[in-house]
This record gives structure tokens, sequence and C-alpha cells, in this order.
């Protein structure tokens, strides 16, 4: 695990603080690698906006699964709440317990047994405050159900 510094020389904002990062399956930049520009723009912007709710997630880029993970603590299934996945022309804001998410402006897609995720197809959407919103509430959500340590 070590703790790693957003870089993004295209933002406007000052850098959010530092995240813990679990490398060991990948890099955030390495799944970016292979997508377009603009994909990369939106995955970063997602990125940043889920640090920004939540300064002391776990993120865990996951090569093999072509995603990266963001929870409460580095354990996917019981304590992820989100996970970003580029795409060829979008990225997919994923959330592993969507279902109970209140989703009022229905931008989640998926008819999983508990995943849902929103198609995000450019850095406006990235920044809906009706985006913004599910993520707060994923956190909260996943604090609730996962005792702390």
């Amino acid at each position: 695990m070590r703790t790693a510094r957003l870089q993004d020389p295209s933002a406007s904002s000052p850098l959010p603080p530092p995240i813990q990062t679990d490398e060991t399956q990948g890099t955030f930049e390495g799944i970016l690698e292979p997508h377009t520009a603009s994909v990369k723009a939106i995955a970063r912007a997602l990125r940043r906006l889920l640090v920004e709710t939540d300064p002391d997630l776990f993120e865990t880029p996951r090569g093999g699964e072509k995603c990266t993970t963001y929870g409460i603590g580095p354990r996917k299934m019981s304590q992820a709440y989100a996970n970003i996945m580029p795409l060829k022309s979008a990225v997919n804001l994923g959330f592993y317990h969507g279902v109970a998410l209140p989703d009022p402006k229905g931008l989640l897609e998926g008819t999983g047994k508990r995943a849902r995720h929103a198609k995000v197809a450019d850095l406006r959407q990235a920044r809906d405050p009706a985006l913004v919103a599910l993520v707060r509430a994923a956190v909260r959500e996943r604090a609730a159900a996962v005792p702390p340590a």
C-alpha cells in the first residue's frame, strides 16, 4: 500500500490530499493508457470527485478487471462502494451496492442483484450534482453497513 498524490495538471483547483493506493494489481494511469484523451479526462474527473467526497478512501486499481475500485477499506466485496471503468467512448462509475442508493434523477443503470452504474460520457456529466449526491450516498451506505475495524 502506498500513498499517492493525484496528478492532474489540467485542473484549475488545488490537488486533493494524497490517497491510499494499493498498486499491486496495476495503476490507475495504466488502466487508462489504451483509452482516448476524452475518456481519460472523464475518468480523472470522476477520480477527483471520489477523492474530494471521501478524502480517506482506499483506491485499488485492478488491471485484470480494467477498473479501479474505491472504498472505506481495501476489501472489494465488503468495503468498496464504487469503481471507475473506462469504456470506448464513456466511463462507467459503478456502485457495488447501487440498489440501496437513492436515485431521484434516474442516473443508475443495470439489472444485477446489487450493483448499478452511471454511464458518464462527458465532463459536464462528471460534475452533475445528482452524480455527486450518489457518491455521497454510497460512502454513507458503506460506512453504515461495515463496522469499523
